[in-house]
């Protein structure tokens, strides 16, 4: 793939893979993203995940032809975009490894040593000459790990943006942008919100016009679109107004009172409702959706004296990553001694800017005339 005059892609698709980073469901699979900046002097961006070796370097003879790599550069020491520095150097072995210090301290963990022959250690503002090309180096901490680095190509604006603006799915699979990196931006990034708007503070001083990430598209056009979302995302402000309904249920009551709930609110106008049983959804699509809209209902029953398990793991999710600026309303039941909404609340109690309703509903085994006027209450409150 042609990006720039002098900048080509050299990363690999992995349909193989059923769980990204061990729990991310990836139906479309990932790509793990290198390029190569061809110049007087050659760059290679990052390697590419243990399993793809040969393909990787298969590309890279590919796009070089005759000519050899003088420089490695390694934003991000996750595996699937380190794994094959090693490999690189049995094959290159006069290439010198560009990397911030803490990346070597966990070359040395992963690889037995920090390549001290070989490195060229780089820090905030440092810059790389390739010739025509002149590299600036963007320290990135906790984005989502302490030793990144970002790369600015001043020559082609192209912000070589390490897991920024990532995205789960391979390259060679149509789909939209907005789902897949939102999925991927909350369970990866969200709970470095603090940290990712440092960073976008620092490429507001760039004229960036196009953003190579380590894994999705390249991103060429509407770059404003994309950042905004980042930005949205990571100030931690809800993307769109919308209830999303999250709930648990043992024998079907409280799902019973959870589509009463949904289907009042869809008659009373609420522009989006979205119910996620987290018994059966995937996770990370719910804690999306929570992320996603304005409002949220906590529904679930009284569980050994606590709340059901997929409940209690959905709001560590939630806490993990920040969670806050929504409104929050909760739906009980119990049959006897109903504690869930308390619970609840307690889990939440360190979340900032939360707004509670002043409704809650209490179902004592099942719905009666009291429980579905509660219903009907909250769909008010929640539709104003």
């Amino acid at each position: 793939m042609i990006i720039t005059k002098d900048i080509r892609y050299i990363g690999v698709n992995d349909h193989k893979i059923d769980l990204f980073e061990g729990q991310y469901d990836v139906p479309n699979g990932i790509a793990y993203n290198s390029y190569a900046i061809i110049d007087e002097k050659i760059a290679i961006m990052d390697t590419v995940d243990a399993g793809f070796t040969q393909e990787w370097m298969d590309n890279i003879q590919k796009t070089l032809g005759d000519r050899l790599p003088d420089y490695l550069i390694i934003q991000h020491m996750e595996p699937d975009h380190s794994a094959n520095i090693m490999n690189f150097i049995n094959r290159y072995p006069e290439v010198k490894i560009v990397s911030s210090a803490i990346a070597f301290k966990m070359m040395k963990q992963f690889f037995g040593t920090d390549f001290e022959d070989n490195r060229i250690v780089v820090g905030e503002n440092d810059t790389l000459s390739l010739g025509r090309h002149e590299l600036t180096f963007v320290t990135a901490p906790m984005v989502h790990w302490p030793e990144v680095i970002v790369t600015y190509d001043s020559t082609d604006k192209v912000l070589f943006s390490a897991d920024g603006f990532g995205k789960f799915g391979a390259l060679d699979v149509e789909e939209a942008w907005a789902c897949e990196a939102r999925r991927y931006y909350i369970g990866i990034v969200g709970k470095y919100g603090v940290q990712v708007q440092n960073l976008l503070k620092k490429a507001a001083n760039l004229d960036i016009q196009i953003i190579c990430p380590l894994h999705g598209p390249v991103l060429t056009e509407n770059l404003g679109y994309y950042i905004n979302l980042y930005n949205i995302w990571s100030s931690y402000r809800p993307e769109e107004d919308g209830v999303v309904i999250a709930y648990t249920s043992v024998y079907g009551n409280t799902k019973k009172a959870v589509m009463q709930l949904a289907e009042k609110l869809k008659e009373k106008g609420c522009p989006k409702v979205t119910v996620n049983d987290l018994a059966r959804c995937d996770m990370a699509e719910a804690v999306e959706d929570a992320f996603r809209y304005s409002k949220i209902v906590l529904a679930t029953t009284t569980y050994n004296s606590d709340i059901f398990p997929f409940m209690k793991e959905f709001i560590n999710h939630l806490t993990e990553r920040n969670f806050r600026n929504r409104t929050v309303a909760f739906m009980e039941n119990g049959s006897w001694a109903p504690v869930a909404t308390n619970v609840m609340k307690g889990m939440l109690e360190k979340s900032k800017n939360l707004t509670y309703t002043a409704t809650s509903v209490r179902i004592m085994s099942a719905l009666n005339e009291e429980s579905s006027a509660q219903i009907d209450n909250l769909a008010d409150e929640l539709c104003k």
